[in-house]
């Protein structure tokens, strides 16, 4: 039930985020938002999800 993302994506996705920052230091507030983005939309989902149910 609801929006589950494996855990070897959410490391290769926190492996990316922290090569970008790296390199593009200024990417770090793009970054940190779509992070909250992504976050708070899976939340949401689930909520959804289990509310529905």
């Amino acid at each position: 039930m609801g929006v589950t993302v494996s855990k070897p994506i959410l490391a290769l996705i926190a492996l990316i985020f922290g090569i970008l920052v790296i390199v593009f230091p200024n990417l770090l507030q793009w970054i940190v938002g779509l992070y909250f983005i992504i976050q708070g939309l899976l939340f949401f989902a689930d909520y959804f999800e289990l509310r529905k149910g």
